[in-house]
Parts: structure tokens; C-alpha cells; sequence
């Protein structure tokens, strides 16, 4: 039977020795984390208690409008940070804001259509969640390579162009690259599932008390969904972010300043 968990403010505070330990250790080795480190901490708790509140609200309102706007706000936020990374790949927004929005829409509805979740905010918040910020991920590393490795070959790319080969053509061999760095993470991360670490979402519901084998497919069922959304997000980001590196004419711009 599963039995709800309460966590006091005390016990949120108490694990702070835990971070403590982390800015010691930066400390101790001149890592120069401490600053990152406490801006980390003091942005989760600011950020995870509003959504807290803003979750709480969407639960007991049950409105799919405001269910869809919450996922529209991630994805927005989502594209923004993951353009950061992105820095050396021109206009990198709107192929990153096209890749998470197909990937949030497609796996979510995909599951719903399947009947695996039920369309309620209880289920499509969380997941819709975790599949944009692993979306975000894979989108803002297949990018970031891509952008690094059409920097450092530019001159064999613009030989490519030289004997006839399209800017398409040229590309094919960065995107490959690009494509699997960011899915490389989530796959490996997959493979040792169950034997080097437990996911958070299988933690999470052993901890409350549901029985291992319900936690074990229903942490499978997630597994396989991200898989599907980082595919999309990683293939679909680094297929429109390739043209904007060419003119119309099929020359190959100015990298920006990253």
C-alpha cells in the first residue's frame, strides 16, 4: 500500500550539509563552484517551490487550458536556456523552440492516445516535464556540437561546396555526429538502468511505498518516452539549425562570436 510522504522545512534544511559538503570540496581543490553552487541551490528552492504552488493550483483546477499553457511556458524557457549552449549555431531559438514543442506534443500525445496515462493534469504535468527538460538536453548538445564542429571545419566544409556538393551534403557527416552526442547520454543512462543506479522516479515511488514491480514499469514506461522525445528534439533541432549556417545560395556564413 502506498502512504503519502511528508517532508517538513526542517528535514529540507537538514540536507544542506549535503551541499556543504559539495562547496567544501570546491573549496578544498580551488574549483571555483562555490558561487555556481550556492546560485544553484538558491534558485531550485525559489523555483521549485513556486511550481509547487502554480502545480497545486492546475491539480485542483483541473483545466486543460491552463494544463497547455504551463507545458507552452516550459517549452519557451527550455528553448531560451538551451540556446545559451548553442551559442555558435545562428538564430538557434526557432529550431530549438520547433524541437521541444514536437517533442512535448508528439510523446505526450502519443501516450495519451495509447491510453498509457489518463489526460489529467495529475499525469500530464509531470510528465510533460520530465520529457521537456530531457528534450532541452539532448536539443542544447546536439547543437552545441554541432556548432563547434562547423566551426573547426569550416574549410573542409567549404571544400565539399567546391566540388559541387550541396550545403545538405556537406552537413550530413556533422549532423550524424551531432545527432548522437545528444542521445548518447540518455542511451548509455538507459543501459545501466537497474544495475549501476535506480531513476528518480522509481526512488520516488519505493519511497512512498508502491510495490517495485508497478515503480519498475512504470519507470520503463517513462524511459522509452524520453527516448522518443530526445530522438525527436536532437533530430529535429540539428535539421533546421543546419541551413541557418548557409546563405540561400548555398555559401557558408560567418560563424557568430560565440
Amino acid at each position: 500500500m502506498s502512504t503519502p510522504i511528508d517532508v517538513s522545512l526542517g528535514q529540507v534544511a537538514a540536507s544542506l550539509v549535503l551541499v556543504a559538503i559539495a562547496i567544501a570540496a570546491s573549496r578544498w581543490r580551488d574549483a571555483g563552484l562555490e558561487e555556481d553552487i550556492a546560485v544553484a541551490v538558491a534558485r531550485s528552492f525559489v523555483q521549485l517551490t513556486a511550481i509547487g504552488y502554480v502545480i497545486d493550483v492546475i491539480f485542483r483546477q483541473d483545466d486543460a487550458a491552463l494544463v497547455i499553457g504551463l507545458l507552452a511556458v516550459m517549452v519557451v524557457f527550455g528553448a531560451f536556456t538551451a540556446r545559451r549552449r548553442a551559442d555558435r549555431v545562428p538564430d538557434a531559438l526557432w529550431p530549438l523552440l520547433a524541437a521541444l514543442s514536437l517533442a512535448a506534443a508528439t510523446t505526450l500525445g502519443l501516450v495519451l492516445a495509447l491510453g498509457i496515462f489518463e489526460p489529467e493534469p495529475r499525469y500530464v504535468v509531470p510528465v510533460g516535464g520530465m520529457v521537456i527538460g530531457n528534450a532541452m538536453t539532448a536539443a542544447a548538445v546536439a547543437l552545441n556540437r554541432l556548432g563547434e564542429d562547423v566551426s573547426d571545419g569550416s574549410r573542409e566544409i567549404e571544400a565539399s561546396l567546391a566540388l559541387g556538393a550541396t550545403s545538405t551534403q556537406a552537413m550530413n557527416p556533422l549532423v550524424r555526429r551531432s545527432l548522437r552526442s545528444g542521445m548518447i547520454t540518455l542511451v548509455d543512462s538507459t543501459k545501466t538502468t537497474g544495475l549501476i543506479f535506480f531513476p528518480g522516479t522509481m526512488v520516488g515511488m519505493l519511497l512512498a511505498g508502491a510495490d517495485p514491480v508497478d515503480a519498475v514499469r512504470l519507470q520503463l514506461i517513462l524511459l522509452y518516452a524520453l527516448l522518443g522525445s530526445v530522438a525527436i528534439a536532437a533530430l529535429t533541432a540539428t535539421t533546421l539549425a543546419r541551413r541557418n549556417f548557409f546563405t540561400p545560395a548555398h555559401q557558408l556564413r560567418e560563424p557568430p562570436a560565440p
